[in-house]
Formats: C-alpha cells, sequence, structure tokens
C-alpha cells in the first residue's frame, strides 16, 4: 500500500527534507542495505551525495525522487534516482538507476515500486532509451521487482561486490525505453565507427 506517500522532484533540498533523508540513509545501511556504503554514513556525506545527485538534476543529468509521508511529518520514507552516465558522450542517452532504498519501518508497502515505476517514466520523459543498474546477487527481491517492472540482466561479475571479507555477485540489468524512429540499431555488426573484423 502506497496510500499517504507523497513524490517529491527535488532540484533543491533544506535542512528538515535533508535531515530526514540522511535518517533514512543510515537506517538502511544499519539494518545491511545494499546502497553502496560499508557503514552509516554520517550527515556531512550524505549531504555531499545530495549536493552531487541536486547538481546534476538541475543540468538535466539526473532525477532524484523522494517518497515522503503525507501524516504530517514530511518524513523521507523512500528515495530512488536515475543518472544519466554524462562522462562519455556516446553514452548520454543512457542513465544508471541508483539508490533505490526505503526506510527500513517503511517496507512491504510498494515504495520501491512506485519509485522505479515513477523514474521509468521520467526517464522515458526525458529522452532517455536506455536504464541500466547495478544489484548485489543476494538481493533476489529486488531483482525479481525489477524484472517485473520489464528490466532483463545482461551481464554478472562474480564475486564483483566486496563487503569486508564477503564478496557477492554485482548483477548488472538493464530497461529498454524506446529511441525515436529514425535510429539506426547496429547491435555488433563489424560496421560504422570504430568497427574491426574478428582476425581468423
Amino acid at each position: 500500500m502506497t496510500d499517504r506517500v507523497e513524490l517529491i522532484w527535488p532540484t533543491t533540498l533544506g535542512d528538515a527534507l535533508r535531515a530526514s533523508t540522511h535518517r533514512m540513509v543510515h537506517a538502511v545501511t544499519a539494518t545491511g542495505g545494499a546502497i553502496g556504503y560499508l557503514a552509516p554514513p554520517d550527515r556531512a556525506e550524505t549531504d555531499a551525495w545530495l549536493d552531487g545527485v541536486l547538481a546534476d538534476v538541475r543540468t538535466g543529468d539526473a532525477a532524484l525522487a523522494l517518497a515522503a509521508a503525507e501524516d504530517g511529518s514530511g518524513e523521507v520514507l523512500g528515495c530512488a534516482l536515475w543518472r544519466r552516465r554524462a562522462a562519455v558522450a556516446s553514452h548520454r542517452h543512457s542513465a544508471e538507476l541508483q539508490q533505490v532504498m526505503t526506510q527500513p519501518a517503511a517496507r512491504g508497502r510498494g515504495l520501491g515500486r512506485l519509485l522505479v515505476s515513477a523514474l521509468i517514466d521520467n526517464a522515458r520523459t526525458a529522452g532517455l532509451e536506455l536504464l541500466i543498474l547495478g544489484v548485489r546477487g543476494n538481493n533476489h527481491g529486488a531483482i525479481a521487482l525489477y524484472e517485473d517492472l520489464g528490466f532483463r540482466e545482461w551481464g554478472r561479475l562474480p564475486s564483483g561486490i566486496s563487503v569486508g571479507d564477503e564478496r557477492f555477485d554485482d548483477v548488472r540489468m538493464y530497461l529498454d525505453l524506446g529511441r525515436p524512429a529514425d535510429v539506426v540499431l547496429h547491435g555488433a555488426a563489424a560496421l560504422g565507427a570504430g568497427a574491426s573484423r574478428r582476425r581468423a
């Protein structure tokens, strides 16, 4: 159930929402959430992360969605974002889905599905053609959710994620969002810029 939840698409964030987002990130990490931190971050770390994301939001290279409680508290219960793969010009038609998380106490309410579905629609509207993501191999619930929303696995790096002395597969997934009708798809054909033929 996602009743009494508001989706917020910020370009800037005031202190109250920053503090609430920090509490969520801290709680998710403290309960073993696979969101990139090995230990719960301090407020300075989450503020720095938000500053970087919001800077990309303002240039059109990202979108951040926050699921906030509508019970008067405004508490952030979940978040997710897409970030354009802007470092290389030939990858700007794609973006990576990142930091999908929900407050541990709010799990089971469909917030992950709500956030990811909203970001898929937002990415399509922004003209993106591909969404990719990485997920820890032991996170079968997340993988099932992504598959249900149309993502497909395109690669897996065995033991590619390190958490102390434990190793987990790095599962890579993609979602094709569609593209303009005049786009020509070459796939792996040995033609076009940068092509070479296999040696005999």
